[in-house]
C-alpha cells in the first residue's frame, strides 16, 4: 500500500513587503529628526531679531536725544535737540554711527567724525532698526563701491561730476574746507567708498543730497574713484598748503611773504648806515 506524502509549504511574502518596510522606517526616522532637530532661521527671523537688538542698542545709545521711537526730541526753545529718525534709512545710520559722528559727544554746529563707537554688527543692528521704522536708502551695494572696476574714462567723468557739484565745498582735491556758523566741509580722501557713496545719498548735516536720479548709481562710483586718486596727486605748484584754497594760499602770503619783507624792512631800519647830522 502507498502512501502519497503531501509536502508542506511555507507562505511566502509579498514582493513589496521590503521596500514598504523601508520606506516606513525612513519616514519615521525622518519625523523624529524634525521633531527633536532645531528649526533653521529664516531670513525673516535673522532680520527680526537684528531690529529686535537694534532697539535694545537705541534705547540705550539714542533715545535720550532722538526719542525713545526715533520720533525727534523738541526743546523748549523750538528746535529738535535730536531730529526725526523716520525714514532716514539704514545708509544714514551706517554713515552717522559708522564715522564715529553719532552719538555725539557734546552739542555742536556740527558733528565731527571721531572713533567709532560701536562695533560692525552693533551699527549693522541699529541700522536695520531704524530702517524698519519707515522707507529710507538702503547701505549702498557695489555697483556704488566698486571703483576697482572703473576705467580711466570713468575717473575723467567722476571728476568732472566732483569739480561741477563738490568743489565749491570740499574744494578742488577734496581737502575740505571752513563754512559759515561754524560749520565746514570734512577733508573726504581717506573717507571710505561705502561712507562716500552713503553721504551722497542721504545729504548728511549741511550737504546736500543726490539722489539716483540726479546722479546714478554708477556716476557716483565715478565721483568716488576719482576722489581716491586725489590723495596720491602731486602738487605741482610747490608748496601747496594742505591744499585748501585760495584763503589758505593768501593767509600763507600775507604772513609769510609781506610778514617777511615788514621784518627785514624793520631790521635794516634799526641797523642801516645812520646819516650823521652836520
Amino acid at each position: 500500500m502507498r502512501f502519497s506524502v503531501r509536502k508542506l509549504s511555507t507562505r511566502r511574502r509579498h514582493r513589496f513587503a521590503g521596500p514598504l518596510v523601508l520606506l516606513l522606517g525612513l519616514v519615521l526616522a525622518g519625523g523624529v529628526y524634525a521633531a527633536l532637530a532645531p528649526s533653521p532661521a529664516t531670513a525673516e527671523q535673522d532680520t527680526a531679531r537684528e531690529v529686535e537688538a537694534g532697539r535694545q542698542l537705541f534705547e540705550i545709545g539714542c533715545a535720550s536725544c532722538h526719542g525713545l521711537n526715533a520720533e525727534g526730541i523738541e526743546t523748549q526753545r523750538g528746535g529738535n535737540f535730536g531730529p526725526s529718525l523716520i525714514g532716514v534709512g539704514a545708509a544714514a545710520v551706517d554713515f552717522q554711527v559708522g564715522t564715529g559722528r553719532m552719538p555725539m559727544a557734546q552739542t555742536a554746529p556740527q558733528a565731527p567724525r571721531k572713533k567709532v563707537a560701536y562695533d560692525a554688527e552693533e551699527i549693522k543692528q541699529l541700522a536695520a532698526f531704524v530702517a524698519s521704522l519707515g522707507p529710507g536708502p538702503a547701505i549702498p551695494g557695489d555697483d556704488y563701491t566698486d571703483i576697482d572696476s572703473a576705467s580711466i574714462e570713468d575717473v575723467r567723468e567722476g571728476g568732472e561730476i566732483f569739480r561741477t557739484n563738490c568743489t565749491a565745498c570740499h574744494n578742488s582735491v577734496g581737502a575740505g574746507g571752513a563754512m559759515p556758523n561754524g560749520k565746514f566741509a570734512p577733508d573726504i580722501r581717506d573717507v571710505s567708498p561705502k561712507h562716500i557713496a552713503e553721504a551722497m545719498i542721504t545729504g548728511p548735516q549741511q550737504m546736500p543730497g543726490f539722489s539716483d536720479d540726479i546722479i546714478t548709481p554708477e556716476e557716483k562710483r565715478n565721483v568716488i574713484a576719482y576722489v581716491k586718486t586725489l590723495k596720491d596727486s602731486p602738487s605741482y605748484g610747490g608748496l601747496g598748503g594742505g591744499s585748501l584754497g585760495p584763503v589758505v594760499d593768501g593767509v600763507f602770503a600775507w604772513f609769510i611773504g609781506i610778514g617777511g619783507l615788514v621784518v627785514v624792512a624793520v631790521w635794516i631800519g634799526a641797523h642801516g648806515t645812520r646819516v650823521k647830522k652836520k
